[in-house]
């Protein structure tokens, strides 16, 4: 069995504030905590997925462009992806039996939620994929769904896990922590999340067969609204609705969502 696992940051055990995740808040000394953290909810996962009888583990660093942690830091029994996947959000991702999304957030502009954010913070301020208001969980989820793919299991906080719920009814959902705001949480111990991490992980991976995979109406339309007026995104594929929102069309939610890089 063949269990892909898709790391972000802002959803790992212990990560409370953007000052774990952003260099210009100056707390290198946090940004180094959040490496290991990851690595370590990473390796929680890896424990569980093995005990429910997955034989190929894939684990690759989506935060940012990869390089949060090092090949070192992971169990040994799975692969590492880090780095570069021109064109790929999920790269060998084909002919995986389950996608876990460990250490997920909840969309743009949720209230009490962590780190909340839509792809960029700084560019990003509102998505929509067929008219519904959308977040990287359900972006991913229908990506992965294009290659055949069910997510099984989604780690973050508590908002994170509810957005997940509304995307992903067959999903395990592995709260870690509890958001009070962008920048404030409340988080058990290390000790209880990753038993947790690891628990929840055996059971999505011993079910993986009886989750459906979701994917999106095609062609896929899809609308970005921009943080900034007059800043458009990066392809020019895209129509002006306004000034600060631009829509385009595409074959699938991977063409789309690549249009923008």
């Amino acid at each position: 069995m063949k269990i892909y696992i898709m790391t972000d940051l802002e959803g790992i055990s212990g990560i409370s504030s953007p000052s774990y995740i952003s260099a210009s808040n100056n707390r290198p000394d946090l940004i180094a905590e959040a490496r290991k953290f990851m690595a370590a909810d990473i390796n929680a996962c890896v424990e569980g997925c093995v005990r429910g009888g997955a034989t190929e583990i894939i684990v690759k660093d989506c935060h940012g462009g990869g390089f949060n942690v090092t090949r070192a830091m992971v169990d040994s029994r799975a692969d590492f992806i880090d780095g570069n996947t021109p064109g790929m959000r999920f790269a060998d991702i084909d002919g995986s039996d389950g996608l876990i999304l460990l250490g997920y957030h909840a969309k743009a502009g949720t209230p009490g939620a962590v780190c909340e954010h839509t792809m960029s913070s700084a560019g990003w301020q509102n998505a929509w994929v067929n008219g519904r208001s959308i977040g990287e969980i359900g972006i991913d989820a229908y990506i992965a769904g294009e290659h055949g793919v069910p997510v099984i299991m989604v780690s973050g906080d508590d908002k994170a896990c509810k957005e997940a719920g509304e995307w992903l009814p067959e999903a395990l959902l592995c709260q870690v922590k509890k958001g009070f705001s962008c920048g404030g949480a409340r988080m058990p111990s290390f000790e209880k999340t990753r038993a947790l991490i690891t628990e929840c992980a055996e059971k999505a991976v011993l079910k993986a067969k009886n989750c459906p995979v979701l994917k999106p109406e095609t062609p896929v339309t899809f609308k970005l609204e921009m943080v900034s007026r007059s800043r458009m995104p990066v392809n020019p594929a895209y129509k002006a609705l306004d000034a600060r929102t631009w829509e385009l069309t595409a074959e699938s939610m991977e063409k789309a969502l690549f249009f923008n890089w």
